[in-house]
């Protein structure tokens, strides 16, 4: 009879473990993805550009695969890298709509996956040099692509990917010869995202992206 129940108490034990590990699988403990699968850092927004969903980039070529998670809500967004923007990634407005939650025009927290598995192109991320003393950056333009904001309120700001917080920047509308000088408040997936006041200080009435632009690193 002991003998009976050490069998019974051992198969109990294995079932039981057997369960635990059938658990863990389904609820997706053993399908964890890996650390550092995120291909780019900061918030993601989005332009005013129609058409399917899609994205523009400062480091990934036309035609790369990107997935956008939406960590608030868990939504996420397959696009395809059509052009350059002066983002990591810069949704157009129907990849946002899917995954944006109602309101809001910025993206905080966030999952950027490559989906062919390949490394961002060498050197496109690289910060632009800049002379010691001279506001003009080397090159004319301290960032490149396309400019885009956030729904941030208050005095005419930005933040950036690029520069730390304090640093001023004049941000100059090619089209209009409009600028502004903002100062960087926080970290962005933008070498510069604009606010609000700030876009509505040079943007063209009915554009929420400035295309044409030269930012300059004030000292």
């Amino acid at each position: 009879m002991k003998v009976q129940r050490k069998h019974v108490l051992a198969a109990t034990v294995a079932v039981a473990a057997s369960v635990v590990v059938s658990v863990g699988t389904g609820m997706g403990f053993a399908q964890t993805a890996p650390a550092g699968r995120a291909v780019c850092a900061g918030s993601v927004t989005f332009s005013a550009e129609g058409g399917p969903p899609a994205a523009t980039s400062d480091r990934f070529p036309v035609g790369t695969r990107l997935r956008v998670t939406n960590l608030d809500n868990d939504k996420v967004a397959t696009v395809t890298v059509t052009g350059t923007a002066g983002s990591c990634v810069l949704l157009n407005a129907a990849a946002m709509d899917l995954i944006r939650e109602p309101g809001k025009n910025v993206i905080r927290r966030n999952v950027v996956e490559r989906l062919d598995g390949l490394a961002p192109v060498p050197g496109e991320d690289r910060p632009v040099e800049t002379r010691p003393g001279n506001a003009q950056p080397v090159g004319g333009s301290a960032c490149t692509g396309a400019i885009t904001f956030s729904a941030e309120d208050g005095p005419p700001a930005a933040t950036s990917g690029q520069f730390p917080v304090g640093t001023r920047l004049r941000v100059t509308n090619l089209d209009n010869d409009l600028a502004v000088t903002v100062t960087v408040t926080g970290p962005s997936g933008s070498c510069v995202l604009l606010n609000a006041a700030a876009m509505a200080a040079i943007r063209e009435p009915g554009k929420n992206l400035v295309r044409r632009n030269v930012v300059q690193l004030l000292r």
